[in-house]
């Protein structure tokens, strides 16, 4: 692994766009640009209501979960922040991660209420948000919806139930108006395996990080684990840089807020793989 970042509290949220390396430092409240050419990291926006899920409109501008206003913002080509959607008729709890389709619609989980492991947490509903930021809830009994991609497609949402047992991914087909369809699991896995960050290549293979096992690793079409890689705590993945074959891997030593805070164990890195990121 490649170390590109470091001192971060908890880096999450990983999208690549426009050369640019885009992820949310939690716990300090921050959105951030890094440019892995110059080595640049720069911050976009300020978020005190504590910043996780990012996604681009099809115009480029950017949206960004506000975790504990339970609001999605969106972030005007000159900076400024305006509220896009409000969550709190959908969601429970705090906000997660947020994964925009090719037609700008964004579907977001929340955590269902406080409980921390090994408690099992309130199941959560799923919400989409038009491109208008009309909300929809479009799937009940989320065990923690962690990380989500959409295929190639642009026809199945795949998302990480981290704290399902077992451990697992479940798809959905996407309907022409946005709702979600056909519940199935894609993959599942070991009591040890949480998984929560998610990206997906070219060839539909699905990026998990498991932040417990210790290891990131790819779950093909057909939901068989084909690479597995170690890796300290990751929370959060994005594939990119020049030829689509970075892996970028957020970790932190902690998710505590409180911890995450005071140890800035948090860090970004890559990891080169085999299949590209698919084209936009």
């Amino acid at each position: 692994m490649d170390t590109l970042v470091e001192g971060l509290t908890f880096p999450d949220g990983a999208r690549w766009h426009d050369r640019h390396l885009w992820f949310s430092d939690t716990h300090a409240g921050e959105v951030l640009a890094y440019d892995p050419v110059t080595g640049s990291l720069n911050t976009v926006a300020e978020v005190p209501g504590r910043p996780a899920g990012l996604g681009f409109l099809p115009d480029g501008r950017l949206l960004i979960v506000s975790t504990r206003d339970l609001l999605v913002l969106r972030r005007e080509s000159d900076g400024t922040l305006v509220v896009h959607a409000d969550l709190s008729g959908v969601a429970t709890w705090y906000l997660r991660d947020m994964c925009v389709d090719r037609l700008g619609r964004a579907y977001v989980g929340n955590d269902g209420d406080d409980s921390d492991p090994p408690r099992p947490p309130r199941p959560a509903d799923l919400a989409m948000i038009e491109p208008d930021g009309t909300v929809h809830d479009v799937a009940t009994s989320m065990m923690l919806a962690g990380g989500m991609v959409v295929t190639s497609d642009g026809g199945t949402l795949i998302v990480a139930e981290t704290r399902s047992t077992p451990g697992r991914l479940t798809g959905f087909t996407i309907e022409p108006d946005g709702s979600l369809e056909q519940r199935r699991v894609i993959a599942e896995f070991d009591a040890a395996v949480h998984p929560d960050g998610l990206t997906i290549d070219a060839e539909d293979g699905v990026w998990v990080a498991s932040p417990f096992g210790d290891e990131v690793f790819r779950v093909d079409a057909e939901g068989v684990i084909t690479d597995r890689l170690p890796a300290p705590h990751p929370y959060s993945l994005a594939l990119g840089g020049a030829d689509g074959r970075d892996l970028f891997v957020c970790t932190s030593g902690t998710w505590i807020p409180e911890e995450a805070e005071e140890d800035r164990s948090g860090a970004v890195s890559r990891i080169r793989v085999r299949v590209p990121a698919a084209q936009a």
